[in-house]
């Protein structure tokens, strides 16, 4: 069995999503732990790293899944053996809007500590969400699952960012 370059690439590019998110949440631990004032639902910091490596690696999955079902040959025959449909192309898309818009709050919030920017932004993060999940679900129904988890987590955190803004503004 040939190793195709996809399932190289995009587990690379989660982990870089990953990675830069944790050292912009990193850069802003210290005023997010000693100044920033939090609402009661808040989860315990041991939850977040385990809810963002299975939403990560789900998030991994459903793309390589949505890749795989949507290509024909003949694409960067070096890079990937396969050409994504214009559909495909709109999904992978939203893939990459997600990944930064990911990395973005993290930096708006942690490292700039700009709370109320950062909530609207995470609002944009959970559109692109929804839109993943509907797009993907046409393709594969598992794909599109594998998507919710993410969408609820965001969808909880956007809640307790909008408390954010309420207790420190």
């Amino acid at each position: 069995m040939k190793l195709k370059p996809n399932y190289l690439l995009i587990p690379l590019i989660t982990i870089a999503v990953a990675l830069l998110g944790g050292a912009f949440s990193s850069m802003g631990m210290n005023w997010y732990d000693m100044y920033v004032a939090k609402p009661e639902l808040t989860p315990p910091a041991w939850v977040f790293p385990i809810a963002w490596n299975l939403i990560f690696l789900m998030t991994t999955i459903s793309a390589l899944i949505i890749w795989n079902k949507g290509t024909s040959r003949k694409f960067l025959w070096f890079l990937m053996s396969k050409k994504p449909t214009p559909n495909h192309w709109m999904i992978i898309w939203l893939f990459v809007v997600n990944a930064i818009l990911n990395v973005l709050w993290s930096y708006l919030f942690f490292a700039k500590h700009l709370i109320s920017t950062a909530f609207i932004e995470m609002l944009m993060l959970e559109v692109t969400l929804i839109a993943l999940i509907f797009a993907t679900y046409k393709i594969s129904k598992i794909a599109s699952w594998l998507l919710v988890p993410y969408a609820l987590w965001v969808g909880f955190a956007s809640y307790l960012t909008y408390q954010l803004v309420l207790l420190n503004t």
